[in-house]
Order: C-alpha cells, then structure tokens, then sequence
C-alpha cells in the first residue's frame, strides 16, 4: 500500500521568549488540520527586528526546545540558525522539500501577515510550495491572503499574551507563571535574560 504523505506545518518567530499564545496556536493548528508535525522555526535573527535588542539566537532555540519538550507533534527547529545569514521562508520551504521531498508544506501565519504576502522574497516560491494557514481569533475577521493563495483558515483562543510585555515582566521582577512554561521560566532564569538587551552579531530574514 502507498504510504500517505507527511503533513508538516512552518511556524516562524523569533520566540523571545516562546509564550502560550504560540504554543496554542501550534496545537490547535496542528489538531484542526490534522498535521503530522508543526514546526516552531526559530528565526536566526529577524530583520523585522533590526533595530530592536534580540537574544542570541542559540538561547532562543533552547526555550522554544524547552516549552515543545514534551508536546507531541510540536518541534523546535534550527533549519534557518544552521543556515546562518539572510533567509527566507522560500529558502526554509525548499530545504524542507529536500529533507522531505514527499511531504505536504503548510506556513502558518496572522491574518494581517497574509494579506501583506506580496511584499515577500520569492512569494511566488512560496505559493507553489506550500499551503497558508492563517491563524484568526474568534469574534475577529480573517484577512484573506491576494488571489490566488491556497490557504485554510484556522480560529485559536484569543490569549492577550505580549513578548515585549513579557520581556518587560523580567525587568520589573513580575511573575511569568502561566504566560511561559515552567521550564522556560527557569531557562530564563538560569541565562540570565532579559536584565540586559542582547543583539545577535547577524542579520537574517523569515519573511
């Protein structure tokens, strides 16, 4: 008999730090599309953010590693810090097609992410090799993607939760419980971050 094709999905972030509005939005995309696997990509060092104080990416890896431990079919992935420079989301799909050549690609992303697609790096690349899933609250319009997008729409819980308000907690000594998993706490903790901003040394895109 034919194996059935895996069902991967591509959550990027910078993750500084990872919350439970990304954990989530990863579970219940992964339960409403029946996905095999949801990848969490840690972006290298996202030119969103350029201007802005980022912790290193290693660091940022190691509490998205820490918050998936032990949740089934959400993983943490390096593809685009093992990369290193400038990437892209079509450079991260094509890897992924290589590594997995029989597999189902889905991006997954806010709805207002979706409607700017076509300020993208190689977005017809992206078209062709993957779906869109874009991630709507309840009670909230979904902004559909241009013409043309393969795309489903999936709703999660409306969590009011900020990593610049969390980063900001740290700071001011407020508690971090229930916004951030347990052992993400301590890894912050134990590297001591967010008392002082970080600044990765490159410079690197997941539009």
């Amino acid at each position: 008999m034919a194996s059935v094709a895996e069902r991967i999905a591509v959550f990027g972030g910078t993750f500084d730090p990872i919350h439970v509005g990304h954990l989530v939005t990863a579970v219940n995309v992964r339960h409403d599309l029946g996905l095999d696997r949801v990848l969490l990509m840690v972006a290298n060092d996202p030119w969103q953010k350029a201007a802005l104080p980022v912790s290193p990416a290693v660091h940022r890896l190691a509490m998205v590693e820490a918050a998936v431990a032990d949740v089934e079919g959400i993983e943490a992935s390096a593809l685009e810090i093992d990369r290193g420079g400038r990437s892209y989301t079509a450079d991260t799909l094509a890897e992924l097609r290589r590594r997995h050549p029989g597999a189902e690609l889905f991006v997954v992303l806010g709805s207002d992410a979706a409607a700017a697609l076509e300020t993208w790096e190689r977005v017809e690349e992206v078209r062709a090799l993957a779906t869109l899933v874009v991630v709507t609250r309840p009670g909230a319009e979904a902004l559909a993607p241009p013409a043309g997008w393969d795309h489903r729409v999936v709703e999660v819980p409306r969590l009011e939760v900020s990593s610049t308000d969390l980063r900001a907690r740290v700071g001011d000594g407020r508690p971090l419980d229930w916004l951030v998993t347990e052992r993400v706490v301590h890894l912050i903790r134990a590297l001591g971050l967010y008392d002082v901003p970080y600044m990765s040394s490159e410079r690197s895109a997941t539009p």
